[in-house]
């Protein structure tokens, strides 16, 4: 008995040898919608996806998310900062004789030092090498002062005085307040009183000084950073002989 085969359509053959169906996603076209759930804060972003190819994507914006939640959050922490209330402690001011006993140039210490309004004029012994590191020092009066080897790192000294006491004529009859040897890195001299302040082997690292009045300010061996120099540089108060001990162009 004889059996036959019905021939096949070339239709089917043809669909035998076909390779099976790879899903591949289409170069340049999106059919299905993509999900981005980010939210802006410190603990980042999440992205959920639902198309291949966009591993790449989310990466970019969780990284643009996290930098503009960094920088939202600086914002507000630098809109809302204060200094804290004046301290009613009965001897604050004489806290500068002691200092930190603990604060050295990290601006650590073990109790706030409260020194605004206070009144430390021609003052030649308590005051050197003392550690004042975050010291409160707005508005004080250091005229004349011996603060040789003090430590002030991260003072706030913000329309504090460090001027001569005197003028005779064209001549100082006393220096301002003597800062050799001291370490005054990263401290706030905006808009002090540093007329003729003397500053011989200071380290003035990081400390910033917009419209303080630096005229007759002896700069002498002073340590300081290539950006910090060319920033107090910008201070036109400052005398011919301390531009160019400074090395300001």
């Amino acid at each position: 008995m004889a059996t036959s085969l019905a021939p096949l359509s070339q239709t089917a053959l043809s669909l035998r040898r076909l390779p099976p169906k790879r899903h591949r996603c289409p170069a340049f076209e999106l059919h299905s919608p993509i999900r981005v759930t980010c939210s802006a804060s410190k603990e980042g972003c999440e992205i959920k996806e639902s198309t291949c190819g966009f591993k790449k994507l989310r990466n970019v914006a969780c990284g643009v998310l996290a930098a503009w939640a960094v920088t939202g959050a600086s914002s507000v922490i630098a809109a809302s900062e204060r200094l804290p209330p004046l301290s009613t402690e009965p001897n604050r001011c004489e806290r500068a004789f002691v200092g930190n006993t603990i604060g050295q140039a990290n601006g650590v210490y073990d109790k706030p030092i409260d020194l605004r309004f206070c009144d430390y004029t021609n003052e030649k012994s308590n005051l050197k090498g003392k550690s004042l590191a975050a010291a409160l020092m707005s508005d004080a009066k250091f005229d004349g002062a011996d603060m040789s080897e003090v430590v002030m790192s991260k003072a706030y000294a913000v329309g504090a005085s460090f001027k001569v006491l005197g003028l005779l004529g064209d001549l100082f009859i006393s220096n301002g307040t003597d800062f050799t040897n001291a370490v005054l890195d990263r401290v706030n001299f905006a808009k002090a009183d540093l007329q003729g302040a003397v500053f011989k082997n200071t380290v003035l690292s990081g400390s910033t000084f917009n419209e303080a009045q630096l005229q007759d300010a002896v700069f002498e061996d002073t340590i300081i950073g290539y950006i910090d120099l060319q920033k107090i540089c910008t201070n036109t108060t400052i005398s011919t002989d301390g531009r160019a001990t400074l090395g300001c162009r």
